[in-house]
């Protein structure tokens, strides 16, 4: 097996590993024993998943997230500097996307280390594939800012750069402060504005609608518990 840091996909929720992953990936994981992730308990659960018989004891993980120093980012490398292949896990969808390991990607490739990436669900790619909204120009903000005066003007902003730059914006939340999320577009976002709502990609209930602000008032469906991704157009 090529000696490389290989980005695996996990799902974005409880889907079958078959509906949204290449076999292939199943063959890439079977010959690494090294994992940077950005949960071990999870990660564990989706090799188990991916292979019942996956030597999940005679593996090493390395875990990454936003209190990881950059300095143990850079020793978690040292099983590729020896000539051994290793993956890259985060919780959901793509590594490196939204996400810490993309701190030891910039790394790998500031060394010269071959990075690999492999096919996946990206809940970003898909919502814009289904939003009908502007797929040449778009761009992802992650979460906003959490107080309201702070928040609002986030999204006037955001929605300035929809009219003025014809670009789609892209952002979310965490699940319990969605309900929020969506009262304080409908309030500061223009009734003409449109906002897709995109949930649960590739799950069985998997909910993506677009409607203008106006259209959406007093039709939103309950999504406090539900991974969303928010998506503003003209």
């Amino acid at each position: 097996m090529e000696t490389a840091l290989y980005l695996l996909p996990v799902t974005l929720g409880d889907t079958p590993l078959d509906n949204v992953l290449p076999a292939y990936n199943k063959e890439v994981i079977s010959g690494i024993r090294h994992f940077i992730v950005e949960n071990v308990r999870t990660a564990r659960r989706f090799l188990r998943q991916v292979d019942p018989q996956f030597d999940i004891d005679g593996s090493q993980f390395f875990e990454l997230n936003k209190h990881t120093s950059p300095q143990d980012i850079a020793g978690y490398l040292a099983p590729l500097h020896d000539g051994k292949p290793m993956g890259v896990i985060s919780e959901a969808g793509c590594p490196a996307v939204a996400d810490p390991g993309a701190d030891v990607v910039a790394i790998a490739q500031r060394k010269g280390l071959k990075v690999v990436p492999l096919v996946g669900p990206s809940s970003i790619i898909l919502s814009v594939m289904a939003s009908g909204f502007n797929g040449q120009s778009f761009a992802f903000h992650g979460y906003l800012p959490i107080k309201p005066d702070e928040r609002a003007r986030m999204l006037h902003k955001l929605e300035q750069r929809i009219y003025n730059e014809n670009e789609t914006q892209l952002f979310i939340e965490t699940p319990y402060r969605n309900a929020k999320m969506i009262e304080e577009i409908l309030k500061n976002c223009r009734p003409q504005t449109k906002l897709c709502i995109a949930a649960n990609l590739t799950c069985s209930d998997e909910y993506v609608r677009t409607r203008t602000v106006k259209e959406w008032r007093g039709k939103v469906p309950e999504l406090s518990k539900i991974p969303c991704i928010f998506l503003l157009y003209k």
